[in-house]
């Protein structure tokens, strides 16, 4: 089939013509089937030139209306270059559909946003987690909020989602809704996935994320010092739910377990490694990566104290762990009571186990990377801090050793001060 086409404009005569001006029309013709479109323009006949397909004259108006003609035909052009490079099945309905932007279904964004929520929370369990998908109504909630402030809207064409959208949305949780830098970042990549949907069903033709970048930056995380740990562990509390709570938390601080990893652990998940020592074999809820960690002493001596424990009996669990919101309410009385000033929260414990742990003791951070279960060695870096203590120590490693043996560059001055050779001039008089 050819993939050529021609086009001219003409003056449709309408059937209840009695005079004056005509619409100006134009006709596309492929393999001899034409189809016609309307250009919006009209043309008295007297100056109509149909053989040049413009009209007759050189005033600024009729300027103006050929410059709009020529318009037309390289947007033509354009839309059949574009076709032919895509290998589109070149037809003059294919054109004509192109050129009046019919060949694309019409979708407002946010039925696309609902659709994609909808369809992940059929699959909670099967890929995705219910934070996850807490987190994409979250977004939902934050676009449509966007739209009736600054589009008076309820909903927007797909179409008209461009780089203006884009950042005007940044600024909107910025400002109005008062997210930090990282949290509206993590809103600015749920859009950014439903936009990348959209581009998919070419239902937006460009990709109005383009040029925006992301400037945000991970906050460092924060952790308790050796100090601080120690004063946790040591401190006896008579309240009962104060001491699991600690005890969880501490345990938590040497397996580097998450909130929800310890919240599942069962017994069954406790098995012996290969150095005969015991381990923890289980996999990431987040991630469902897998976490093999072997358990230090003062791990192993927290859960050997809730083996017999009734509550984790009843439920087969290994500690009696408790809502992540009460953990960290109590954690927060545990922090007052240990005179600890930094904000005590149950993931700090991850963080602690990262750096103070692991890392401040030279185990090598892929090693801490592997035992947390992350799958990216930088995942890895925003927790775990490099210490003072830890560069101090490297430092005097290196010390010594430039102490006992010179550099080369030394042995090199010496030997030529104590063994100094003559000089030859080449091309002395």
């Amino acid at each position: 089939m050819s993939t050529n086409y021609s086009l001219l404009f003409y003056l449709k005569k309408s059937k209840n013509y009695s005079g004056g001006a005509k619409p100006i029309y134009m006709r596309i013709t492929v393999s001899g089937l034409p189809k016609e479109v309307s250009t919006g323009r009209e043309c008295e006949p007297s100056k109509w030139n149909s053989k040049a397909n413009r009209v007759k004259g050189t005033t600024e108006t009729i300027k103006t209306l050929n410059s709009y003609l020529d318009t037309l035909v390289t947007k033509v052009s354009t839309i059949h270059t574009t076709m032919v490079a895509a290998g589109e099945e070149i037809t003059a309905e294919s054109i004509k559909l192109r050129f009046q932007g019919k060949d694309i279904k019409r979708k407002n964004f946010l039925d696309v946003f609902m659709e994609h929520n909808l369809q992940m929370e059929e699959l909670l369990g099967n890929g995705f987690k219910p934070n996850t998908l807490k987190g994409y109504k979250t977004s939902f909630s934050h676009v449509g909020g966007y739209l009736e402030k600054e589009y008076r809207s309820k909903d927007i064409d797909t179409r008209k989602i461009d780089h203006a959208f884009v950042t005007g949305y940044e600024f909107f949780l910025r400002s109005r809704m008062g997210c930090s830098a990282v949290s509206a970042a993590k809103y600015m990549k749920h859009l950014r996935k439903i936009i990348k949907i959209c581009i998919a069903h070419r239902w937006i033709t460009y990709d109005p994320f383009a040029f925006y970048k992301i400037k945000a930056k991970a906050k460092e995380k924060e952790f308790l010092t050796d100090a601080e740990l120690r004063r946790i562990e040591e401190k006896e509390f008579k309240i009962p739910r104060l001491a699991h709570v600690r005890d969880i938390f501490v345990f938590c601080c040497y397996t580097g377990l998450s909130y929800a990893d310890v919240k599942k652990l069962k017994w069954v998940d406790i098995a012996e490694g290969m150095d005969g020592k015991l381990w923890i074999f289980t996999s990431r809820e987040k991630t469902e990566t897998s976490s093999n960690i072997p358990l230090l002493a003062k791990a192993l001596e927290i859960i050997e104290r809730y083996r017999d424990y009734s509550p984790c009996i009843a439920k087969d669990m290994v500690l009696p762990v408790l809502s992540n919101q009460k953990m960290n309410s109590y954690l927060k009385e545990i922090a007052d009571l240990c005179e600890i000033t930094k904000e005590l929260t149950f993931h700090k414990s991850r963080h602690t186990f990262a750096t103070s742990v692991t890392l401040a003791n030279s185990v090598p951070i892929e090693t801490v990377s592997k035992m947390l279960g992350h799958t990216d060695i930088k995942t890895t870096q925003h927790y775990a801090k490099l210490l003072d203590n830890r560069v101090a120590a490297d430092m005097e490693k290196l010390e010594r050793k430039m102490k006992g043996k010179p550099s080369p560059r030394k042995e090199a001055v010496v030997k030529v001060l104590c063994n100094p050779q003559p000089f030859t001039f080449i091309g002395a008089g």
